[in-house]
């Protein structure tokens, strides 16, 4: 479905403000750090379906240098940037590689190396002490990396989940 130019930037800053108000509100809430930026990322969804993968990719790029410029949680801002944000977008791509097993080896891999890279920067870049990542001895992100694991697959079939919801009954009221 082809649209203008000035309908594509409204609704694209509609989105990117609605996902940026999410994002700082991680700060606000606790358990926003993982849940607002996987919300912000789904909204992605309909810039791609609407408007294609180019305009999804340019609403990503806003959202993603506001939210490291001006969301408090600079963790969830790092995990939208490097997971949730294009992940909805490039799920489509990486769905169309015939193999099923190939398909969750990539997506794995992506989630992986996502959630090892936050880590990493959240050391080095923001410079959290590493001793804030241990609980009775127990390494923590080791534990949340495997827990993250499932959540992600969770998170790969809820993804499925909204497109199916958005097509089905959601389209024809917001793009008539």
């Amino acid at each position: 479905m082809k649209r203008g130019n000035a309908i594509k930037v409204a609704v694209g800053g509609l989105f990117s403000a609605m996902a940026l108000v999410l994002m700082m509100l991680t700060g606000v809430f606790p358990f926003g750090t993982y849940a607002f930026p996987v919300i912000a990322g789904m909204m992605l969804i309909v810039i791609y379906l609407e408007f294609g993968f180019r305009w999804s990719m340019l609403v990503y790029g806003v959202i993603s240098i506001m939210s490291i410029l001006f969301v408090a949680d600079k963790e969830a801002a790092l995990f939208f940037l490097l997971l949730f944000g294009y992940y909805p977008v490039v799920k489509s791509f990486i769905e169309r590689i015939k193999s099923k097993i190939f398909q969750y080896i990539i997506k794995f891999a992506v989630f992986n190396a996502s959630a090892v890279s936050v880590y990493f920067l959240m050391l080095f870049v923001f410079g959290l002490p590493s001793d804030s990542f241990e609980l009775f001895g127990v390494n923590i992100p080791l534990v949340f990396l495997i827990a993250g694991n499932f959540v992600f697959l969770i998170y790969d079939f809820a993804i499925n989940v909204v497109v199916a919801q958005y097509l089905q009954k959601y389209r024809k009221i917001f793009f008539k």
